[in-house]
Parts: C-alpha cells; sequence; structure tokens
C-alpha cells in the first residue's frame, strides 16, 4: 500500500459508482484531520476549558479511535463495505460497474444502489451515472478537488 492514502484509491470507482477517492476514509483526509485536531485540542490546553458535564478523556479516546482505523483500500483491492451485494453482482455478472449492467430495471440491489448512491451525494462524495469514460471521470473529479481544495489534507505532506 502507497504511503499516500489518496494515492492508492485514486484510480477506484466502485462497482456502485462512488469515486473512492472522494472518500474521507480511503483518501486519508479522516485520520489526517483527525491527528491534526488532536494536535489543537492538546496545544491549547483545551481539556482545562471543557465543561463539567464533558468526558474530555472520553473524547480524545474517541479522536484515537479514529486515528487507529483501517485506511479503506477501495473497493477495487478489497476495502469497501464487507459482503457488499452490490460489488458481488457486478462481479457475479462480469461487469466493471452497475453503469454496464443491462437489466437495471430487475436489479435485486437497486434499492441500496439508490441509497448508497444518494447517501455518498449527500456527504460530498463523487458518484458516477454511466454519462462519461471513467478514466476521464476520475482525471475531472482529481482536478475538481484539487481547485475547491487546494491545501487539503490529502494533498499535503504529512507532517
Amino acid at each position: 500500500m502507497d504511503e499516500r492514502p489518496f494515492e492508492n484509491v485514486r484510480d477506484q470507482i466502485g462497482s456502485c459508482g462512488i469515486w473512492c477517492g472522494s472518500c474521507v476514509v480511503g483518501n486519508g483526509a479522516l485520520r489526517e484531520l483527525t491527528r491534526r485536531y488532536e494536535e489543537v485540542v492538546k496545544g491549547y490546553g483545551l481539556e482545562g476549558w471543557a465543561s463539567s458535564g464533558f468526558d474530555f478523556g472520553e473524547f480524545m479516546r474517541g479522536l484515537e479511535s479514529i486515528k487507529a482505523m483501517p485506511l479503506c483500500e477501495g473497493c477495487r483491492r478489497g476495502g469497501g463495505r464487507d459482503g457488499c451485494e452490490i460489488r458481488a453482482c457486478a462481479s457475479g455478472r462480469d461487469l466493471e460497474s452497475c453503469n454496464d449492467c443491462d437489466q437495471p430495471e430487475a436489479c435485486e440491489c437497486g434499492e441500496i444502489l439508490r441509497v448508497m448512491r444518494q447517501g455518498a451525494l449527500d456527504a460530498g462524495l463523487m458518484v458516477d451515472t454511466g454519462n462519461a469514460e471513467r478514466g476521464e471521470l476520475i482525471e475531472w473529479w482529481s482536478a475538481e478537488i484539487r481547485s475547491r481544495w487546494p491545501s487539503s489534507v490529502i494533498f499535503t505532506p504529512d507532517r
């Protein structure tokens, strides 16, 4: 696995159409943001500022838990949801993507596919709807992320 998480998932679009490069669990943004947030919390001594009902120790354990989460390797490399029925269906039909299916109206995974895609869009992830070539989409999406967030933690080197 590459040391730069974004590079591990940059070229992957799951069978569902969700671009793994836009997912904070796979592209490393969640882990890096949590690490930096912890630095700020510790550096400013925020424990002394917390209200009496706030369990600062539990909060810090939560941050540690997030930092310890394994990075998702992306759907094409075995990451993603365990037992993903969408990936299993596409693989069983020898399809790269659900967008390639010639029987979408008869899809047993149609509802979960719809829910996953909508959830991904709601969370700001990018989803292939089958209207463009995948390589072009990845290049466009990568450029879009870099232009929107040029200082994003997924592009800046670790400290």
